[in-house]
């Protein structure tokens, strides 16, 4: 049994996807980080960066990892699944996977900072995220275009990617002409193991129809706070 510390974030996703995906019995205890539930002495100890996702492995002794990225490759390789055991073909999921945690994420993180949090609006900021992010979704569709998935096979790269891609509206970032991408954002969508996942630990339509969503404002107000400690 794996427990699941988290929260309705794009990294929060990437794990519960994953474990959706694997088919691994998990249960679900949602952190509450507008009251910094996570900066929280218990969760600290499973995880010292005070951050979601983390598990915990009871089969493993109550093993805990931290760091979104850790955790695909533990379950992955937990598994055998998801991911390829020879060398070039783990070299290449993660190397997408590293391309989603040192650049998508971040990058996109900034851009939800600055377009959508900050009260005050500085746009050279809001420019240089939301630009570097359309160039980092342009490097995708070029992969895309040579291949039906990012790695080769549909891997833990595939869901770390999509995890925060699916969320370009909220960061204010077009996927307009970008066939490819947009041709493996509704392939991912229509795996029922996603849709399962990114309604863990609750369903939140503000990150893919921030202009529909009627309780997108709140989510702001919650957001913004945090980005404030």
């Amino acid at each position: 049994m794996i427990d699941l510390y988290t929260a309705a974030t794009p990294n929060g996703h990437k794990a519960s996807v994953a474990l959706e995906e694997l088919g691994l019995p998990y249960t679900v205890r949602a952190l509450n980080l507008p009251a910094n539930e996570q900066k929280e002495p218990w969760f600290l100890a499973i995880n010292p960066n005070g951050r979601i996702p983390a598990i915990v492995d009871r089969e493993a002794g109550d093993f805990a990892i931290f760091e979104s990225g850790a955790i695909l490759i533990y379950l992955a390789e937990k598994t055998g699944r998801l991911m390829p055991s020879d060398a070039k073909g783990r070299s290449r999921v993660i190397q997408w996977l590293m391309f989603q945690m040192g650049g998508v994420g971040p990058m996109m993180g900034q851009a939800n900072v600055f377009h959508r949090y900050f009260p005050e609006k500085i746009q050279p900021a809001i420019d240089r995220y939301q630009n570097e992010s359309r160039r980092l979704f342009e490097v995708l569709n070029g992969q895309l275009a040579q291949h039906e998935w990012l790695a080769g096979d549909y891997s833990i790269a595939d869901i770390a990617n999509w995890c925060w891609v699916r969320t370009h509206r909220w960061s204010g970032v077009s996927v307009e002409g970008l066939p490819h991408l947009q041709r493996w954002l509704d392939a991912m969508k229509a795996r029922p193991a996603c849709q399962r996942g990114i309604e863990v630990p609750a369903k939140i339509d503000s990150l893919v129809a921030p202009d529909k969503d009627k309780d997108a404002q709140a989510f702001i107000e919650q957001a913004r706070k945090m980005v404030q400690r």
